[in-house]
């Protein structure tokens, strides 16, 4: 139901606090990875070592530790989530919330993320019920957040009404719910991802630094998003995602021979890969020896298929997205590409930087149309390809007037 989903998990100070360990389990039995960040009033229900052992990462509780600074910093924390969940809120963790308070870890990192925030609280029936809670409520439904609960039953307190912290099932479950979209459903995405190898001889290969993690990322927000997955893939150390057709291709001419064949299925296709643009003129059949006395090699290329181009300009033509990976001039030379390979959609990032660049868990991109670019924040890999399948939708709704 989460896999590979980076969850934040907040706790606040409430009884209901014990009920967050549980949660943490049970949200990793999901794949999901959890990190801990306590409020200081929370560590008078459940101590941060009890979240430490379960979650097997140290537990976040000050807002200015050199300790914590120095390994993760607040604001790479929020970066770091896909998913902020608090759970259990309290009323005076909403009211802070609500009014933009930023004077601990857990209300900075709410106001930092770029992710969903959801919120499970938990509170005396009476403290629910009031107008300013309710109020808080209502102001923080407006700014996009989302609530789990309150049920209502016994509290701990002896009375009886709404206000205990929904049960930690029903939690996972919606968390999962906010990852699957149907924004794509009927549609076949194909889509393309790492790095391609050129073979020199039989040892010897050219390639490059990609990973695959952002068109593996983008695999997966699709599948969420209720679309018919093919991932070709060059190599990578990643497991295939589930629930996808997974085609494993070594070359640029595996790659293109595997997309061309899709193409009468395919409703989207995503050039994420870094495919090489030259391969050697020619494969020795033996390894190629080094030779005494010859200080240097010349090599002749020739050029590799445009896989990209080709599905932009093929009689078909499914809505086509391309990724710019540059190190200069970024947002000029992805338009170029847009308009050159008659491109829908262009995605641009900048890999000269090694916090977003190939082999990192973070990007910051421009998604660039002809007639508009939006720039996304530096986050995660995982929400980073959410957000450019949201576009996908919209614009896939705009060309055929539904929006």
């Amino acid at each position: 139901m989460l896999p590979n989903k980076r969850i934040l998990l907040g706790v606040t100070g409430g009884i209901a606090a014990y009920k967050a360990a549980e949660l943490v389990r049970r949200l990793q039995d999901q794949g999901a990875q959890v990190r801990v960040v306590m409020t200081r009033a929370a560590t008078e229900f459940v101590t941060p070592l009890t979240f430490q052992a379960l979650s097997t990462y140290p537990v976040h509780t000050d807002l200015l530790n050199t300790e914590t600074e120095t390994v993760m910093g607040h604001i790479e924390l929020a970066r770091w989530a896909d998913l902020i969940v608090i759970a259990p809120a309290s009323a005076d963790f909403l009211a802070r919330l609500a009014t933009g308070r930023g004077d601990d870890l857990l209300t900075t990192l709410c106001l930092a993320a770029e992710c969903k925030i959801a919120i499970a609280p938990a509170m005396n029936q009476a403290m629910w019920a009031k107008a300013a809670t309710q109020a808080n409520r209502q102001l923080l439904l407006d700014r996009g957040m989302v609530f789990f609960g309150p049920e209502e039953g016994l509290q701990a307190c002896g009375e009886t009404g709404a206000g205990r912290l929904l049960d930690v099932a029903a939690i996972v479950e919606h968390c999962a719910g906010l990852f699957t979209t149907g924004l794509l459903s009927g549609k076949h995405v194909v889509i393309t991802a790492g790095p391609t190898r050129e073979a020199l001889d039989p040892v010897r290969y050219i390639s490059n630094h990609s990973s695959g993690k952002q068109g593996y990322a983008l695999a997966e927000a699709a599948v969420l998003a209720g679309a018919t997955v093919t991932l070709i893939s060059g190599p990578t150390n990643l497991p295939p995602p589930d629930r996808t057709n997974f085609v494993p291709v070594v070359s640029a001419q595996d790659m293109y021979d595997a997309v061309m064949q899709t193409l009468d299925i395919a409703d989207i296709v995503i050039g994420v890969a870094a495919v090489a643009d030259y391969r050697p003129a020619t494969l020795s059949e033996q390894k190629i020896k080094k030779s005494d006395g010859h200080n240097s090699m010349v090599l002749e290329l020739i050029e590799n298929p445009d896989i990209i181009k080709a599905v932009a300009n093929s009689k078909h033509h499914p809505f086509t997205v391309g990724f710019a990976a540059e190190t200069t001039n970024l947002l000029e030379y992805a338009t170029k590409k847009l308009k050159q390979k008659n491109l829908d959609m262009i995605v641009a990032n900048d890999v000269a930087n090694h916090a977003i660049g190939f082999d990192s868990d973070d990007n910051e991109t421009a998604v660039i149309w002809v007639d508009h670019v939006e720039q996304l924040p530096r986050m995660s890999k995982s929400n980073t390809a959410g957000r450019i399948i949201e576009f996908i939708a919209q614009r896939l709704a705009q060309k055929s007037g539904c929006a």
